[in-house]
């Protein structure tokens, strides 16, 4: 199997900005602030760092050091319009004279809403929202746990590809609140599966639906993710579904390349997210992927070897950086999930590594 790699980081700042650009009525045109937080995704090539597994530190470092200059400082002093799509294309460009292979930048100003900036340039803006909902699946075999009335808190990720090149001003935050403003009225305190089109109300259902309401309305729209719970959810971009299921591993680590003395040759360890991202048709009567439920009953085994475990004693694991760790996962996961085809596995907020199947479609912000 062959297998893709990137090596991720990122690091926050605090800073203050005014955005021009915007009328003078707008909120974000006078002077306001942020705890801004940026990530770079690359795909590394060996002998970057100082040794083999030593990427996410070494990035990192260049990370920190890169948003160093923003840190409480006044970002206008930096760019003549700091929004964060500027603000990424900022960090892209500070990073590529040592930091080959870069495939996404992303800039998070709020907990709810950024930019990332996907291989060809082009500015993904993307904001989260959220309603509460209630839903049954009608179709699930008797006695599964969804075929019972629950409720969800959801959430909703709307990407739209500004592609606005150098211009400015991408999309504007205040565009996506408008075009998802009527959504969130029809969705919000209801059942879902009273609503047209959501007799069967799964994560992927509730993605196409939105994506069939809004594409009109929002032609730059990319993606809708549905966050059914806070660590599994779906994906839709018009075309095809994908879904992932997010656990946390607390394991021991040893890097057996580091040189001798370095800390993290010896023991230590992280609390992991570890995060399953899968590829299926959609089953036509089921209406999912994969059943979130089945994901963990059968990946459930492998958990078990990883989590409160030293995973350096892991037969066939070659080490412990969060790459290696990952394509283990995706190996032994893929015996027993056959539609996985990424692992995402961090071992901080932000920096670790995703590893994909050579034929897993274009990589996706969730």
């Amino acid at each position: 199997m062959s297998l893709h790699f990137l090596h991720c980081a990122s690091a926050g700042f605090e800073a203050a900005c005014r955005i021009p650009a915007l009328p003078a009525t707008h909120r974000s045109h006078g002077l306001h602030g942020h705890s801004y937080f940026a990530t770079v995704r690359t795909a590394l090539p060996a002998g970057w760092a100082a040794f083999p597994g030593g990427e996410v530190p070494a990035l990192r470092e260049r990370m920190t050091s890169t948003v160093a200059p923003l840190d409480h400082s006044l970002l206008n002093d930096h760019l003549s319009e700091p929004t964060d799509e500027n603000l990424a294309r900022w960090v892209r460009r500070q990073l590529a004279a040592d930091v080959p292979g870069i495939v996404q930048v992303g800039v998070q100003s709020t907990t709810h809403s950024g930019v990332d900036l996907d291989g060809a340039g082009h500015a993904h803006v993307w904001r989260r929202y959220r309603f509460q909902a209630a839903h049954q699946l009608p179709n699930v075999p008797a006695g599964h746990q969804c075929g019972r009335m629950h409720w969800h808190g959801f959430e909703v990720i709307l990407h739209a590809n500004a592609d606005l090149g150098e211009r400015d001003l991408a999309i504007d935050y205040d565009h996506l609140d408008e075009v998802w403003a009527p959504l969130h009225f029809e969705l919000n305190y209801r059942c879902l599966n009273d609503i047209p089109g959501l007799a069967n109300p799964t994560s992927e259902h509730v993605a196409a639906w939105l994506w069939q309401r809004l594409k009109p309305t929002l032609p730059e729209l990319s993606w809708v993710t549905v966050y059914e719970t806070g660590s599994s959810g779906a994906n839709f971009n018009g075309q095809s579904y994908r879904i992932w299921k997010e656990m946390t591993l607390d394991s021991a680590v040893r890097l057996q390349q580091a040189p001798g003395g370095h800390p993290l040759a010896g023991t230590h360890g992280h609390t992991f997210t570890l995060r399953l991202h899968l590829a299926a048709p959609l089953d036509a009567v089921m209406g999912w992927t994969v059943d979130f439920g089945d994901v963990k009953q059968r990946f459930n085994p492998i958990f078990k070897q990883l989590d409160h475990h030293p995973l350096y004693e892991i037969a066939g694991l070659p080490d412990g950086d969060a790459a290696s760790i990952g394509a283990w996962v995706l190996r032994e996961g893929g015996r027993v999930l056959p539609e996985i085809d990424r692992v995402d596995l961090y071992e901080t907020r932000g920096c670790g590594a995703i590893v994909s199947r050579a034929d897993a479609e274009e990589l996706i912000p969730v």
